[in-house]
């Protein structure tokens, strides 16, 4: 009993931490300046399960695009409007280069270090966003995850209470910074927070804004429903500088 106490303690605490550090949502600033049409997007994270379905819709949708990624064969993708770049986030170089000439920047990047501290999400997210504004790049948006800033429990009692504070902690934590590190820019950005992912099929319908999300049950996504509203924040306002969740 008391072992469950104190990991009733820990896990709440882990909560209000991850509710304190993250984003707290202001009222989103639709009538940011105008960017023109985008056309050509960078995608970040490209290798991995939402990256991927980025890649593959926005294709679909007519957009030139282009892959960052540490291994560029991992990706097997190939297409005459896609180019695969390699590089490491956390090698401002690379960044940089990959940043050149794009309209917008999407990143869905993440990693499975999951059981020991690590700064990759915000150190990484802090360069792409100094690239964007050396390069005079106007829009980023960013896959984040309920649980954090004012999301905190949002993922559900089986994620706030095991999950995020057995699995995840490092993880989480690392992402609650870098919601703040995006915060604190000045471009237009839109944090998006889905629930927990699935590998299931784009269905086009589900639930966004910002009360999405439940403090009982589990709330799921796929990815590819994920990858279908980033997309969408390549021209809607609706979110500019806000952090939607989106769940089914």
């Amino acid at each position: 009993m008391r072992l469950l106490l104190l990991w009733i303690f820990y896990a709440t605490a882990l909560s209000v931490g991850l509710s304190g550090r993250g984003f707290r949502s202001a009222a989103s600033d639709a009538n940011a300046g105008a960017e023109g049409s985008p056309n050509r997007v960078l995608i970040v994270g490209a290798t991995g399960g939402t990256g991927r379905h980025l890649i593959a819709q926005a294709l679909e949708r007519g957009h030139v695009v282009t892959a960052l990624a540490r291994d560029p064969s991992a990706l097997r993708i190939e297409h005459p409007r896609l180019r695969v770049m390699q590089g490491d986030v956390l090698d401002y170089p690379s960044v940089e280069a990959a940043v050149r000439g794009q309209d917008v920047v999407i990143s869905a990047l993440g990693h499975k270090r999951f059981f020991q501290p690590t700064h990759i999400l915000s150190e990484g997210t802090r360069n792409l966003l100094q690239a964007l504004e050396t390069r005079g790049v106007p829009r980023f948006v960013c896959e984040t995850a309920l649980g954090i800033g004012d999301s905190a429990g949002r993922m559900g009692v089986y994620y706030t209470f095991f999950v995020i504070p057995f699995i995840l902690p490092f993880y989480f934590w690392d992402k609650a910074r870098q919601e703040r590190v995006i915060a604190a820019n000045r471009l237009n950005w839109v944090m998006v927070r889905p629930g927990a992912l699935t590998n299931g099929a784009k269905r086009g319908r589900y639930r966004h804004g910002p009360n999405v999300g439940s403090f009982l049950s589990t709330v799921r996504i796929s990815r590819a429903d994920v990858a279908d509203f980033m997309l969408n924040q390549m021209t809607d306002n609706t979110y500019l500088r806000s952090a939607p969740g989106v769940c089914w």
